[in-house]
């Protein structure tokens, strides 16, 4: 088992406390921007933390790879140019777009790669 990626040690115990029987984290990190507080990766499932419900209230969100049909790097420069100091990623599932949003392009894209992995 290769050594999982953080940003946040309490994040990733979050994610260590809800884990599934055989699951592993691959990566877990910090969201930037209104809403997502981080994502996290493992063998089985996306994991979404959104803290933009009323009241204080976060939700955790776990999304399947098989329920994925999209993920996409957004980003306000081209492929061609230099690489992005921060970006995104939208992962669509049915109707609903998750967008999180990284500091560092490395991040998004290894985000973007490991649920493109898991995906196909």
């Amino acid at each position: 088992m290769s050594e999982i990626v953080y940003d946040s040690k309490g994040q990733l115990q979050q994610i260590q406390s809800g884990l599934l029987d055989g699951e592993q984290i691959i990566a877990v990190y910090d969201a930037v921007g209104a809403g997502t507080g981080f994502i996290g990766l493992t063998n089985r499932r996306i994991i979404i933390q959104d803290k933009s419900f009323a009241g204080k209230r976060i939700a955790i969100t776990s999304i399947p790879y098989a329920k994925v049909s999209s993920v996409s790097v957004v980003s306000n420069k081209s492929w061609a140019g230099q690489y992005f100091s921060t970006g995104t990623i939208a992962i669509t599932v049915g109707t609903h777009v998750y967008e999180v949003e990284f500091r560092g392009s490395e991040k998004t894209h290894h985000v973007h790669n490991v649920i493109l992995h898991y995906c196909s």
